[in-house]
């Protein structure tokens, strides 16, 4: 009888251990995305523990390409950064958004990652959160500059910036009334379109005051008032009017440029009923504005903006209408071959005289 109890103890000590193990999330994610009061409010509530790595997107997709998928329950990678090592590594599993509850998410954003993350029949991402760039306006000094065109504007010469790197002649673009994330499919359009975006910066290189090259010089700019309409990150430009009402953040008219986190499931999750568990979760009103007013990222949960605190909430209702936002223009996944028609384009434009 001794015997028997002590084996049927061991069994159930097994069980256990096996049932622990099995209530364990694996979240491979940025740092600044699991706040410890979420992840402390989610393990009380779901008795799941949450492991966590922090990780940025080249090593997140490294470790999950030399892992097949497998290592984490749940990863965090950028949209833009989802379809094509999919389609050769296979390293996620498709998102089953019946599992996902999207009615409390912002529609724009969910049909953007579901095309842009989108292999076959299935789309591997979530929505989590978001930023944008547009442009640092000196509003006093330039009342009307609300379109990427004004970088070109004769009206605002010698008080122009702007950073050489490829968003600005995706921005081009799209100020030259274009859609070069429509070209993605056509490699000679997309050249071509490039070739009149380099005449356009070049023509208009005269108005230009200087390139900003960081965060800091891009601040500094605008607000010694040396330029007035600048492209800028939206965080940077917030900032900004927090001291000097004048300056703020304005998304273009023909749409800012924007990226966005998701949330994708590895090909090899141990735990997929706690990767949705947190999906949910994390997108919830109130924790979505938990994590906005702390990391200062847009949240694609469409409610949370009524939980943000008063400086924060105003700061997104302040730059974007729910039509702005729908208009941003989220990167999809850069086809391959068409950063070397960037990178020459953005040569020749530094070079010109």
């Amino acid at each position: 009888m001794k015997k028997i109890v002590l084996v049927g103890a061991a069994a159930l000590m097994l069980t256990s251990g096996a049932l622990m193990a099995q209530e364990t999330l694996r979240l491979l994610t940025w740092k600044d995305y699991t706040p410890p009061e979420l992840v402390s409010k989610f393990e009380k509530e779901t008795g799941i523990k949450v492991k966590i790595t922090y990780s940025n997107n080249e090593e997140m997709v490294a470790k999950l390409i030399a892992t097949r998928g497998g290592g984490y329950d749940l990863a965090q990678p950028s949209q833009d950064r989802i379809k094509f090592v999919q389609m050769k590594h296979k390293i996620y599993q498709p998102i089953d958004y019946s599992k996902v509850n999207t009615g409390q998410l912002i529609t724009s954003m969910v049909d953007a990652v579901k095309k842009n993350a989108k292999v076959g029949n299935d789309s591997f991402g979530v929505p989590f959160c978001y930023g944008t760039t547009g442009m640092l306006v000196n509003k006093k000094n330039a009342p009307d500059a609300n379109d990427w065109s004004d970088l070109w504007n004769p009206k605002y010469a010698g008080k122009i910036s702007y950073r050489l790197k490829r968003p600005l002649l995706i921005a081009t673009a799209l100020g030259m009334g274009e859609d070069p994330f429509a070209l993605y499919s056509d490699k000679a359009a997309y050249a071509e379109l490039m070739k009149r975006v380099e005449k356009k910066l070049i023509d208009n290189k005269n108005l230009v005051k200087t390139y900003w090259t960081s965060g800091d010089t891009q601040v500094a700019l605008i607000k010694s008032g040396d330029v007035d309409v600048e492209s800028g990150w939206d965080g940077k430009g917030w900032t900004l009017h927090s001291t000097n009402p004048d300056i703020d953040f304005v998304a273009p008219k023909s749409g800012a440029l924007g990226w966005i986190d998701t949330f994708a499931i590895p090909a090899k999750s141990k735990n997929i009923d706690a990767a949705y568990k947190w999906i949910n979760f994390a997108l919830a009103p109130e924790n979505a504005a938990f994590f906005t007013n702390g990391a200062g990222y847009g949240t694609a949960s469409k409610d949370a903006i009524n939980y943000l605190k008063p400086e924060i909430k105003d700061n997104f209702t302040r730059t974007f209408s729910k039509a702005d936002i729908d208009n941003i223009k989220w990167y999809p996944a850069l086809p391959a071959g068409f950063d070397k028609i960037e990178s020459k384009i953005l040569e020749r434009i530094k070079a010109a005289k």
